[in-house]
């Protein structure tokens, strides 16, 4: 018989790498919460109609689609069937399919609920998404999203608050990171004052990726797409530019003097810098202007966070969009958001060993069987730990002790209760702690005071 398998692309979670990505997911719904955001879930499926055309050409070729139940063939020709034609077809028997983002049924929630709610709407939403892209390392068919916007409001002060819950997750996490700013005006801007604004997004694609492939390369890829010599020139200072966020800001407010839109980018970068620099952070904050990421969705700030001591892509990233619920027929709702990429804070925490114990730890007492009368002993007094909030179990035979210590062993359990004849007699414990040896003859309310 074969041996059972999963989709490619898809995961299974042991109870360990559950319990990391519970601390993750709990960290960061705490700090949402912390800050006023209310949480929603959506369906897993939506319409078709929600989802095509809002993620381009490409984007709808990577939608999961789900078959209709019943006789899906009905109404279908017969030289409809033999065209072979697999969008056509899918387009008569799919009806639904897995959402690809928490962002389009976000809108779609906005547009359904509007009479309900009540402007600004803070939302966070954290769930599974879908792409059917082609699974390779780091890039999965199934994943979390863990999304927060603000819509309703076009005020700035949402932005320093996206960038204190950032600061304030990775703080938690124990993590170094830097979080980089940039605005799209700034970008256009800069597009403008060298005579190129019709080729911001070509400019933009290659400067994002001067990290990656480096400068020579960024040239090279800028002029391979029609950028000018002299206007290539001209980028060299903006793309190399060093110093503090306000010497950057001051670099920039004298090059794009002539440009409105930069201008305008610039004064909203300062107020979001400004701000958080009286308020203070734990975590470093830089104006980058070669960060583009998103282009063709964001309008205003941009933000994205690398890890400091890992070697790791972006790890959250978000920002200004117009507009959200414009492509469901409800226009002018400007919003501002953030996703912390939930896979890639795993892989950092388990390379930097930042799990809490208790964290990874489900059991923290694992309680002896040696009988039946030992075992109501031990059951009455699980009764009074779990009361107390501390999690307890007993190994549910009387087997060989060295069966049950490895039990403990295996489930890294920090602390293993025994109750023999000597502590039936007392009324007591023998408190072991597995990772000294130490052992103490406890009462129950010592082993909670212990614990607790």
């Amino acid at each position: 018989m074969a041996k059972p398998s999963i989709p490619k692309g898809t995961r299974d979670f042991s109870p360990v790498e559950m319990a990391k990505r519970n601390y993750i997911f709990n960290t960061i719904k705490e700090v949402y919460a912390l800050y006023g955001f209310q949480q929603i879930e959506t369906p897993a499926m939506e319409n078709l109609s929600t989802l095509m055309g809002k993620y381009g050409e490409e984007g709808d070729k990577l939608l999961f689609k789900i078959q209709n139940s019943g006789d899906y063939f009905k109404g279908l020709t017969d030289e409809e069937l033999l065209s072979r034609n697999a969008a056509h077809l899918a387009s008569k028997f799919c009806e639904k399919g897995l959402r690809y983002d928490l962002t389009v049924p976000f809108a779609r929630y906005v547009v359904m609920h509007r009479e309900e709610l009540a402007l600004p709407f803070k939302r966070y939403q954290i769930q599974p998404v879908w792409r059917a892209d082609r699974p390779q390392k780091g890039r999965y068919r199934e994943f979390y999203q863990c999304d927060a916007d603000v819509v309703g409001s076009d005020s700035l002060l949402n932005e320093v608050e996206l960038m204190q819950i950032v600061d304030t997750v990775f703080t938690r996490f124990g993590t170094r990171v830097c979080i980089k700013i940039n605005n799209r005006k700034i970008l256009t801007g800069i597009a403008e004052i060298i005579g190129q604004a019709d080729k911001i997004v070509d400019i933009t694609v290659a400067i994002d990726k001067l990290d990656k492939i480096g400068i020579d390369n960024v040239n090279a890829e800028l002029a391979a797409d029609g950028i000018p010599a002299d206007a290539i020139e001209r980028l060299q200072p903006i793309i190399n530019l060093t110093g503090t966020n306000a010497e950057k800001l001051q670099t920039m407010r004298e090059v794009l003097g002539q440009s409105e839109i930069g201008m305008k980018g610039i004064e909203e970068t300062e107020f979001i810098l400004r701000t958080l620099e009286q308020i203070g952070l734990n975590n470093t904050i830089e104006l980058d202007l070669t960060l583009a990421r998103g282009l063709n969705y964001y309008t205003g700030a941009i933000f994205e966070v690398k890890a400091l001591d890992v070697e790791i892509g972006s790890i959250t990233g978000g920002g200004r969009y117009d507009n959200l619920t414009g492509i469901f027929g409800m226009p002018g709702l400007s919003g501002v958001g953030i996703s912390f990429g939930a896979d890639r804070i795993f892989d950092v925490l388990n390379q930097l060993n930042l799990y809490p114990s208790e964290a990874v730890s489900a059991t923290r007492v694992l309680f002896v069987n040696f009988g039946e009368a030992e075992s109501m002993a031990c059951l009455r007094a699980m009764s009074q730990l779990r009361r107390a909030g501390i999690s307890a179990e007993i190994f549910p035979e009387a087997a060989k002790m060295k069966k049950q210590m490895s039990y403990a062993n295996a489930k890294n359990i920090p602390f293993v209760a025994i109750v023999g004849e000597t502590e039936l007699a007392e009324g007591k414990v023998t408190l072991k702690d597995m990772t000294t040896g130490e052992q103490a003859l406890l009462t129950v309310e010592e082993v909670i005071e212990r614990l607790g």
